[in-house]
């Protein structure tokens, strides 16, 4: 075993290596990385929480690494990279267990990141591969940000959580029907929807006061801005509303640009739906407006901005109020670590959001 290297100011990490190895041999590593460690340091615990399985070209690890090490607090307790080299035949690993010097009277967690370097003929069989390297009795999340369907096959009957990203297909109507899919057999965590969270919880909070809760029946249409790119984002979140209030859905036109129109049937009136592309840095949504009809309409808009959501809510009088909501932006770290997160509870609204923004979509 190497001796201990600096991981951060904070962390320090043990490392073990080997060329042309096994999975057992990885596994009776990790074994002993941990009992050395624990036997010098018994304020130590080995964090038991989720295994992380990432499947990824080798090409793309650096990149890769580099957005787990920004999930900020919500790191898997094991991390398995696999990466993906043409042309190799043999399977080098690296096993790092990295821990925090525990406070004063606290107890340390250890967690451990293991890299395995193989090649495309590795992944019809890769769950022989993960199995034994994985800590037992802990769900496990997979996660195949460039398509891997070997990887996926082999793994879906091992894993708990599957972890995908539809905006990171071009096209949606591709992406949410991949989604659909893996549905059937595994709990999606859809990083698409986790960038919708701020955007559904301030519209949702829009309406929490009982004396709007009537507005609900009175949508009369939405507009959805969004980076081009990510349409399935504005889908689903456009989804999530139609299945929440009831709404029948019917196939979106495009017109020229990528913009989405077409409407939804409710009781009593039709809600008029435009998604439309705009130039932005970040993936996601940029700007989503309502507007409700009735005695007294209002328009409520919601824009991305510095640090946060600008809020208008425009009235019928010609008067408005505006305000910004501080901290509702995540960054992309802050998404892939509230996606790592999500795999540990159950959001039973992103099935029927699906559902409806499949529909939405056209062919």
């Amino acid at each position: 075993m190497a001796p201990p290297v600096s991981a951060t100011s904070e962390q320090i990490a043990d490392l073990w290596s080997e060329r042309d190895t096994t999975p057992d041999a990885i596994d009776e590593a990790l074994r002993r990385l941990l009992h050395e460690r624990h036997v010098a340091d018994r304020k130590l615990a080995a964090a038991r929480v989720l295994n992380l399985v990432v499947v990824v070209d080798r090409d793309w690890k650096g990149e890769t690494a580099n957005r787990l090490q920004r999930v900020g607090r919500y790191h898997a307790s094991r991390t398995v990279l696999c990466t993906v080299q043409d042309g190799r035949k043999t399977i080098d690993a690296t096993a790092v267990l990295s821990y925090e010097p525990p406070a004063d009277g606290g107890v340390g967690l250890m967690r451990e990141r293991v890299e395995i370097d193989l090649g495309p003929d590795h992944l019809r069989r890769l769950d022989t591969i993960v199995d034994p390297v994985l800590v037992s009795e802990l769900p496990t999340m997979l996660w195949c940000p460039h398509g891997h369907d070997d990887a996926i096959n082999a793994l879906l009957s091992r894993i708990d959580v599957m972890l995908t990203d539809t905006d990171e297909l071009y096209e949606p109507v591709e992406a949410l029907a991949r989604a659909q899919t893996l549905v059937q057999s595994a709990y999606v965590v859809d990083l698409a929807w986790v960038r919708t969270i701020p955007w559904r919880e301030r519209l949702a909070a829009s309406f929490d006061a009982p004396e709007r809760r009537a507005m609900l029946g009175r949508l009369s249409g939405i507009s959805i801005e969004h980076r081009g790119g990510s349409g399935a984002s504005a889908l689903l979140l456009a989804g999530w509303l139609g299945s929440r209030l009831g709404w029948r859905s019917t196939q979106l036109s495009e017109s020229d640009g990528g913009v989405l129109t077409g409407s939804a049937g409710r009781d009593g009136g039709e809600i008029g739906i435009k998604l439309t592309p705009v130039p932005q840095d970040v993936p996601g949504l940029a700007r989503v407006e309502i507007a409700c009809d009735g005695e007294h309409p209002i328009v409520i808009a919601m824009a991305r901005a510095p640090g946060g959501l600008c809020v208008t809510e425009s009235f019928d009088d010609g008067t408005e109020r505006r305000w910004q909501i501080l901290g509702a932006s995540r960054g992309e770290g802050g998404i892939l670590g509230e996606g790592v997160r999500q795999a540990l509870l159950r959001d039973v609204t992103y099935g029927p959001a699906l559902a409806a923004a499949a529909t939405l979509c056209p062919s």
